[in-house]
C-alpha cells in the first residue's frame, strides 16, 4: 500500500464514521486543506499525520493497528527545519502539542537548550533570534510553544526531562532573564508529575550527549539534528534511545540536589546582573 492508498483508506474511514473533514482535521491539529491533500493522494502522510488522524477518527482498534503498521513500513523520516519554517514554525508546534496530548509518559533529553515545555517567553525569543523570522512569525511561534505548556498541568501524564548542566550556563539571553528561566525550572520540578534531572559536568558519563531526543511513550521518538527533525516508530530505534535515556538518568541529580545546583547557577547570573 502506497501513500495514495493510505490516503484513500483514511478518507473511507472518515466517510464511514460520518465525521466532517473539518472536524477530523481540527482533531488532528492540521488544516482541512492538508487533510484533503492526504485523502486525495497529493501529499504523502507522515507516521505522525496518520497517528493523529486515526486518533481523531472513531474507528476500531483493529483498523487503527492495521493502518499504523502500514505507515510504519516507511517509519523513519527526516524533515528539514527550513520546510517547517516555510510552512510556519507555529504549525509544527501545534502538531507536537497534539502528540503530547496523546502521550502518557514523555521523556526528553536535551544537551543544547532548556526543553521547550519548560521555556519562558524570553528564552523562546532568545533561541529564535537568529532564525530571521518576521515579528508576526515570531509571536505566533512563541504563542504556540507556550500553549503546549498546558499539558504539564494534567497529572494523569508524566514528564521526565534530562538536561546537561552546560545548558544551564549557556547565556543565550541576558543574565536576569536567564535567572528567571532557571527559577522556572526549580518551580516546575516541584510538580508531582514532573521529574527534572540535571547531568553534572563533573563525573564519569555513560557516553556522549550527541543530539536532543524525545520519547513519546514507547511508540515514537523524535531526534533533533542541526538541519532536520528525525521521526521514527521503529521499535529497535526507540529502544536505542530508551536505553540511552536510562543511562544518562542514572548519573543525573534530581529533587533537592537538582534544585540546589540550579539555584547556585541562577545566583551566579543574578550576581552578574548586579555587577554588570
Amino acid at each position: 500500500m502506497n501513500s495514495a492508498d493510505i490516503g484513500q483508506a483514511l478518507r473511507e474511514l472518515r466517510e464511514a464514521s460520518g465525521m466532517q473533514a473539518k472536524v477530523v482535521a481540527r482533531g488532528a491539529a492540521m488544516s482541512p486543506s492538508k487533510l484533503s491533500k492526504i485523502e486525495n493522494g497529493a501529499v504523502a502522510p507522515s507516521v505522525i499525520d496518520v497517528e493523529r488522524l486515526l486518533a481523531a477518527l472513531e474507528i476500531s482498534a483493529e483498523a487503527k493497528a492495521r493502518l499504523m503498521e502500514i505507515a510504519r513500513q516507511a517509519a523513519t523520516e527526516a524533515t528539514a527545519w527550513r520546510i517547517y519554517r516555510r510552512s510556519g514554525l507555529h504549525k509544527h508546534q501545534e502538531e507536537i502539542r497534539a502528540i503530547e496530548a496523546s502521550t502518557t509518559l514523555l521523556r526528553l533529553f536535551q544537551p543544547s537548550c532548556i526543553p521547550g515545555l519548560l521555556q519562558t517567553p524570553e528564552y523562546v525569543r532568545g533561541i529564535l533570534e537568529d532564525w530571521d523570522l518576521t515579528e508576526d512569525a515570531l509571536e505566533k511561534m512563541v504563542g504556540a510553544r507556550l500553549k503546549r505548556h498546558d499539558v504539564l498541568h494534567d497529572e494523569g501524564r508524566s514528564f521526565h526531562f534530562l538536561i546537561t548542566e552546560s545548558v544551564l550556563h549557556w547565556e543565550i539571553i541576558h543574565p536576569r532573564p536567564m535567572a528567571m528561566q532557571l527559577d522556572k525550572l526549580i518551580s516546575m520540578s516541584r510538580f508531582p508529575n514532573i521529574v527534572i534531572g540535571v547531568i553534572p559536568q563533573r563525573g564519569e558519563k555513560p557516553g556522549l550527549p550527541t543530539s536532543a531526543f524525545a520519547l513519546f511513550d514507547t511508540r515514537l521518538a523524535t531526534i533533533e539534528v542541526p538541519h532536520a527533525e528525525i521521526t521514527t516508530t521503529e521499535i529497535p530505534d526507540i529502544e536505542l534511545y530508551v536505553n540511552k535515556f536510562r543511562k544518562f538518568e542514572r548519573v543525573a541529580v534530581t529533587g533537592e540536589e537538582m534544585r540546589d545546583l540550579v539555584a547556585g547557577i541562577r545566583d551566579d547570573f543574578l550576581r552578574e546582573q548586579e555587577t554588570g
